[in-house]
């Protein structure tokens, strides 16, 4: 089966056939274990082993990945769901009502945008420390920012809403 990973503004074609898993062309054998009770999983990827956290995030095959201190949102598409996307002309929809919230509790540690501010889709808005970890949250899509709802030093929930972006302007 054939993927699309979206990693910010880069799409990546990942195939998968079995324990076979070929990107831009090198093929790789992988396993992949979850860890019981846990977000986690052990990826075992060209013979190098990795544990990742995975999350999953509003959105049909959108995921939060934690691997190596670094924290990252992907995107997947399957091969058929593109090409069905693709005829009808619609897009991935943005994140309900442009608001970023925390995907996990934690302390706000950095604020990297301001209300009224222009971003572009992938911008870096807040990052939140969970479990010694920095993971900085991005834009899902280009917008203004309307409300910046936290700040630096503070606690977050899971769930609490960080920014929300302003729906672009219809063009007409």
């Amino acid at each position: 089966m054939k993927y699309f990973v979206t990693i910010g503004a880069q799409t990546h074609e990942v195939e998968v056939e079995g324990t076979r898993v070929v990107v831009g062309g090198v093929a790789l054998e992988t396993q992949l274990a979850a860890v019981l009770g846990t977000p986690l999983y052990h990826l075992l990827l060209g013979g190098e082993s990795w544990t990742v956290a995975a999350e999953p995030l509003e959105g049909v095959g959108r995921w939060a990945l934690g691997m190596v201190g670094e924290r990252v949102e992907v995107a997947v598409q399957d091969e058929p769901s593109r090409g069905i996307e693709a005829v009808s002309g619609k897009g991935q929809p943005a994140a309900a009502g442009g608001t970023v919230r925390a995907p996990m509790p934690g302390l706000v540690v950095r604020i990297e945008v301001a209300e009224g501010q222009q971003v572009d889709a992938g911008a870096g808005l807040v990052v939140v420390e969970a479990m010694k970890m920095e993971n900085e949250l991005r834009a899902p899509r280009s917008g203004m920012v309307q409300t910046v709802h936290v700040a630096i030093g503070q606690a977050v929930e899971k769930g609490a809403s960080l920014v929300t972006l302003a729906s672009p302007e219809p063009s007409g």
